[in-house]
């Protein structure tokens, strides 16, 4: 079987809302984005990894850590950009079968996560795969039960699991991406999409600070 291209795409802003410079905060003395290139690096399924952003700062990590460097244009990195945006406009300068994007805020994602994420996608039918957690317990949407009935109690253990979507990883077939965009449909859903459970931890975003610290306790414990 052919081998196909799969590149990796880390997107570092450095301006955020919530939390300053996330992507530059530490855990145990190694910024975010230096601990999400090191570990896609050790996954060792990518052709090329590269880090997108709009500032020159990402671009002399990337160097150090031995990727590539995307610079975004700056009308790309403000609040009112779009992950959709973004994401076509890397797309259309670089070949490849398939676009694996890997959050520097989703910390406690693993290299072995990124490796197995990876290799299904790529043995799939899917042109998109989302990363989720299954939570296994009663959920409510709108005020109305989505996996349980009022009618009974249910054991958790029970329930059909409802899967949450993480963003921590996520992939995407570049010819179907691109076309989708391009004719004014969301490319971010585009097509035949897919669901990879990971594990909760790996599902663990960094948006606010208790979100960091929640990380670092994480840490210092394993």
């Amino acid at each position: 079987m052919k081998k196909k291209k799969i590149i990796c795409m880390i997107p570092a802003r450095m301006g955020s809302q919530r939390l300053k410079q996330k992507n530059l905060r530490e855990i145990n003395g190694i910024p975010l984005i230096s601990r999400a290139i090191r570990k896609c690096k050790e996954a060792a399924v990518f052709a090329e990894t590269w880090v997108n952003s709009e500032h020159p700062r990402f671009g002399e990590i990337a160097e150090q850590e031995g990727v590539f460097f995307h610079k975004r244009p700056a009308e790309l990195a403000n609040n009112k950009a779009t992950s959709e945006q973004y994401i076509h406009e890397f797309l259309t300068d670089h070949e490849c079968e398939y676009l694996v994007q890997v959050h520097s805020i989703a910390p406690l994602l693993t290299a072995r996560e990124v490796r197995e994420f990876t290799m299904f996608f790529a043995r799939s039918e899917y042109d998109v795969l989302l990363s989720v957690v299954n939570e296994q317990i009663e959920c409510v949407y709108r005020g109305k039960p989505v996996n349980f009935t009022y009618k009974e109690k249910t054991n958790s253990q029970d329930l059909q699991p409802v899967q949450r979507v993480t963003w921590s990883i996520t992939g995407w077939k570049r010819s179907v991406y691109l076309n989708a965009f391009e004719t004014g449909k969301c490319a971010t859903y585009s097509d035949h999409v897919g669901y990879f459970p990971i594990s909760r931890m790996a599902g663990l975003i960094i948006k606010h600070e208790e979100d960091l610290r929640m990380a670092e306790a994480i840490y210092r414990k394993g």
